[in-house]
């Protein structure tokens, strides 16, 4: 046989539906906190039993403050008879120095929680 003898090949071209390159198919976790998916769950679990704990961190920080001075004035009725500006100590810390302990607590709670919420923001993150 010499080289002229040759048949050429023929090249077919097979076509089809243009298909787009491999896209991943995970869900990002908003989309998964939307679908209300076992993952998306957890997220959102974790985000209330952080808010869950920081409130009952400071309603035991109250109740062990405020709890406490009926204990204490009862425990020790000499306390009872002390007097601040005029006023009988328990009628002082009651009335005067509770309130901005009150503001204290609760402006630390606030700024807290969001925290917690400003961090969850940032795991979720953008769409």
């Amino acid at each position: 046989m010499s080289s002229d003898d040759t048949v050429p090949v023929r090249r077919e071209r097979v076509t089809g539906p243009r298909r787009t390159a491999g896209r991943s198919r995970r869900m990002s976790v908003r989309s998964e906190i939307d679908a209300r998916t076992p993952l998306g769950e957890v997220y959102m679990q974790s985000l209330v039993r952080a808010q869950l704990r920081l409130a009952l961190g400071v309603v035991l920080l109250l109740g062990c403050t405020f709890g406490v001075l009926p204990l204490l004035f009862w425990l020790f009725p000499a306390l009872t008879r002390l007097s601040v500006f005029g006023a009988p100590l328990p009628w002082f810390l009651l009335g005067f120095a509770a309130y901005p302990f009150l503001v204290g607590v609760g402006r630390f709670y606030v700024s807290r929680a969001e925290h917690n919420e400003r961090a969850f923001t940032d795991l979720v993150g953008p769409e």
